[in-house]
């Protein structure tokens, strides 16, 4: 071993940085700027796209509405249009009698609803409406077709119930006016957005431009399948590029690369077109672990080493402006790190801040260890409890979270299997079985 290697490799990590002070640091990097305050510290551009396919994409500018919602008067009953003033002192007993007007296809009232409504309506006149249907010129209510009774053979109508003006009519603008703020730049589209968009008058909206992910997974152990001994199936590097496509960024997922200086530099380099790289493995201080070496060599190191279990030996650097994000190989601490930077990261170029995991309240089954000055990812399973009984309190949690381990962050299963994950805050050590904690859903798309 060269000297420098056993320097590294001897050295271990003396100095661990805390995550938010490694999050902070990336942050910086991201924006260039270096203004730490910023909650949107960077953008990767815009671009149009059909509203139709704007699900999940965050708007590149404030949307205000094209038009009015509706556009038109519009009948909010089946009934007939009426000028509300010829329905005056109308009951069941003195019903007012007005004539049915000729609607646009020539016929009277209907009931089999599949004839048009008249263009426009004349004094002592009624039109045959539908929900939904444009108000004549003239009209100014509606009567719900259950307080008239039409007389067929004189093509009259009886109204047995006064209206008001604008009764059973949806007003232009009703849903939304013309230049109603909607939305803010930044806003992440859901598809009831969409819907509201394409009635306010867009087919297309700009948006922010997706990250691009370069996902480069390290290891001359690494196969993709059938692993013969000292041989392990490639997981990393998959798990990583499907959770890139879930926070909104496109993925490209590359062949493994040995543990070579070489080809990792090569790697690098030819993904630096991306918004961000990341790698797998290869990001310790051991003997194979290359990464922060070649990281440094062509760029720069950042952070290596951070204060959080499972994956302490993440290393963030950037090369030519784009930050790459050497992740544990060890499968739990590489989830981990991914969630911790990997996902701000995304958020940070799109132009958003991260948004809170959705939690759940739980009663702790069991002690969670954990060391000072180390922020714990504890994975727990939550399990339906009844918390009723004699001298229980009203908001006691209705699930229990049981750790499906507190250790190995190579054992896969214990997240894949589990419904979260308890955080233990850096100052303290460790939370006592018994507690209300709340179980972050870190899978959560947003």
């Amino acid at each position: 071993m060269e000297g420098a290697d056993r320097e590294r490799t001897e050295a271990g990590f003396k100095i661990r940085t805390p995550v938010d002070e490694a999050r902070r640091i990336l942050k910086d990097a991201v924006a260039g700027s270096g203004d730490a305050g910023a909650d949107v510290p960077c953008e990767t551009g815009t671009e149009t796209v059909d509203v139709d396919r704007a699900d999940g994409r965050v708007l590149a500018a404030p949307v205000a509405a094209a038009r009015d919602v509706p556009h038109y008067q519009r009948a909010a009953m089946d009934g007939y249009a009426v000028r509300a003033a010829d329905t005056f002192g109308a009951s069941d007993r003195s019903p007012e009698v007005l004539r049915i007007a000729e609607s646009a296809d020539g016929n009277t009232g209907s009931d089999d609803g599949d004839h048009a409504t008249a263009d426009r309506i004349d004094p002592k006149t009624a039109a045959r409406v539908h929900t939904g249907s444009a108000l004549p010129e003239g009209a100014d209510a509606v009567v719900m077709i259950e307080r008239v009774t039409e007389r067929e053979s004189t093509g009259e109508l009886e109204v047995e119930d006064a209206v008001a003006e604008g009764e059973n009519v949806a007003p232009v603008g009703e849903d939304i006016e013309v230049d109603q703020h909607l939305y803010d730049a930044g806003h992440r589209l859901r598809p009831s957005d969409l819907g509201l968009l394409r009635s306010a008058g867009y087919g297309r909206v700009a948006v922010a431009r997706q990250p691009t992910v370069g996902v480069i997974p390290t290891g001359e152990e690494l196969v993709a399948g059938d692993p013969g001994p000292g041989e392990v199936i490639e997981t990393n590097g998959l798990t990583v590029s499907r959770l890139v496509q879930r926070w909104g960024a496109r993925v490209t997922y590359r062949d493994v690369v040995t543990d070579d200086p070489e080809s990792l530099r090569v790697a690098i380099q030819r993904d630096l077109t991306k918004d961000v790289i990341v790698t797998t493995g290869g990001s310790s201080v051991g003997e194979r672990d290359l990464l922060p070496e070649v990281i440094d060599d062509i760029g720069e190191v950042l952070v290596h080493g951070v204060g959080l279990k499972p994956g302490h030996p993440v290393c963030l650097g950037i090369v030519q402006d784009t930050p790459v994000l050497a992740l544990p190989g060890y499968p739990v601490a590489c989830i981990v790190n991914a969630v911790q930077f990997l996902r701000p990261t995304l958020r940070w170029l799109e132009g958003t801040i991260p948004d809170p995991h959705p939690t759940t309240r739980a009663v702790l089954e069991r002690k969670i260890p954990s060391g000072p000055g180390t922020r714990t990812f504890a994975r727990v399973r939550l399990e339906k409890r009844d918390p009723a009984g004699e001298g229980s309190e009203r908001d006691e949690p209705k699930y229990a979270a049981v750790p499906t381990r507190t250790s190995g962050s190579g054992i896969l299963s214990s997240v894949a299997l589990a419904d979260g994950w308890v955080v233990v805050s850096d100052d303290r050590e460790g939370v006592p079985a018994g507690e209300i904690v709340e179980v972050e859903n870190w899978e959560y798309n947003g």
